[in-house]
């Protein structure tokens, strides 16, 4: 009997049987796997593992449950923030009437909206596309309003060490990430991660200690010792292709790896580093959004391949059930789009998506997939809403524990 639920490979360790060495005693590992939520229910005997309890231990996203509102967002208005590449502004909409209220200039081709660990600050990351320098605007959530710009060399993306010790910004062009002071933005570090050809995003393991990177331009992905601040390793995909978003399973024990070329997702044991599986999904795979209950992952399928694909393309969202790793919903946008980067409400009820090469929003009903689309700024790219439920925000739009 093969590893239950694991995605599909030539051959794999029993789950049931003798002791047969080695080999058993990874079949055991792989029902541990189950027992926590990652694979399919089995164990040695046959039997269904017991339910685990509902805690960070054991499934990291437990306290990012629907409306679980940390007190820090208290006073924050519902509002989802739309930063547009192509004319260097932030849109801003209201979630509950779907309408665009507000709109601002920002840095040069502003990519990502992050909320900062402590949840008080929202910071637009603008890299400039290779007119350095960059920059951070911060956004203050209580108001909407952009509030103060820190200028650096470049800004891609960011994330925060998991302690909340320190900011990191990923500097793409210049092949580094800079750890900085998370409230001012003072350049503390700067660590190179010179193999990694378009460094952009990132997820890290449950105790804090290692983040994985996914480097675009090579079909690579970098493996980072947070606490030491050195890099590890680099792994190539099978496939290669260009490896976008990259989020963790619930049990941690397998990060999920978006490729856009290759049209699906590479499983990853960040343990070892090594791939273990590939899920197909959609054409130009790209955003990956856990469920607020944790059980399910959304994948934006972008329509396309190009980096500057054309509009009203073949894109839509594929929505991967955690315990099976089997696609069980496609939701394609009608007409035609590109659905990009972005994050689930509070409550779970609507996924909130970029049309990166249709100017538009989509707001996906998380039930049914019916889609509403609103219109914002040229090219817009890592959209984030906010509040969301968490205890604290590890970056990007919106990667909460």
């Amino acid at each position: 009997m093969q590893l239950c639920g694991r995605p599909a490979r030539r051959s794999g360790p029993p789950c049931a049987g003798p002791d047969r060495g080695a080999g058993w005693r990874r079949g055991l590992a792989a029902c541990s796997l189950a027992a926590a939520g990652l694979l399919a229910a089995c164990s040695p005997a046959g039997r269904s593992p017991p339910p685990q309890p509902a805690d960070p231990a054991a499934n990291i996203y437990a306290l990012t449950g629907a409306n679980h509102l940390a007190a820090a967002v208290k006073g924050a208005l519902a509002r989802v923030y739309v930063p547009n590449l192509g004319s260097n502004d932030v849109y801003v909409i209201d979630p509950a009437t779907q309408r665009v209220v507000d709109r601002y200039p920002v840095g040069l081709a502003p990519q990502h909206v992050v909320p900062a660990w402590d949840l008080k600050t929202l910071w637009v990351t603008s890299s400039a596309q290779g007119r350095l320098p960059g920059s951070l605007t911060a956004i203050d959530p209580v108001t909407g309003k952009a509030t103060r710009t820190v200028r650096v060399p470049d800004a891609y993306n960011m994330y925060f060490t998991p302690d909340g010790s320190a900011a990191i910004v990923v500097a793409e062009q210049l092949r580094r990430l800079e750890f900085r002071d998370p409230h001012t933005m003072k350049l503390e570090a700067v660590l190179k991660v010179a193999a990694c050809a378009g460094l952009n995003h990132a997820d890290f393991t449950p105790d804090g200690r290692f983040a994985i990177f996914t480097c675009e331009f090579n079909g690579t992905l970098a493996k980072i010792d947070i606490a030491q601040r050195k890099v590890l390793g680099y792994l190539k995909l099978r496939a290669g292709g260009m490896p976008q978003d990259v989020r963790s399973a619930p049990g941690g024990h397998v990060f999920y790896v978006a490729n856009m070329m290759t049209d699906g997702v590479s499983l990853i044991d960040p343990d070892r580093f090594v791939e273990v599986g590939f899920i197909h999904t959609g054409t130009g795979a790209h955003g990956l959004y856990p469920s607020r209950d944790g059980t399910r992952l959304y994948v934006s399928n972008r329509g396309s391949h190009l980096i500057n694909g054309l509009p009203h393309g073949p894109g839509g969202v594929s929505v991967i059930d955690f315990a099976t790793n089997k696609v069980e919903h496609t939701w394609m946008i009608p007409g035609g789009g590109s659905p990009d980067m972005g994050n689930v409400s509070a409550d779970g009820k609507v996924l909130w998506l970029s049309g990166r090469f249709d100017d538009v929003v989509y707001a996906i009903d998380t039930t049914s997939g019916v889609v509403h689309i609103i219109k914002v700024g040229h090219t817009p790219h890592g959209l984030a809403v906010w509040p969301q439920p968490g205890r604290y925000s590890l970056g990007h739009t919106g990667e909460m524990r």
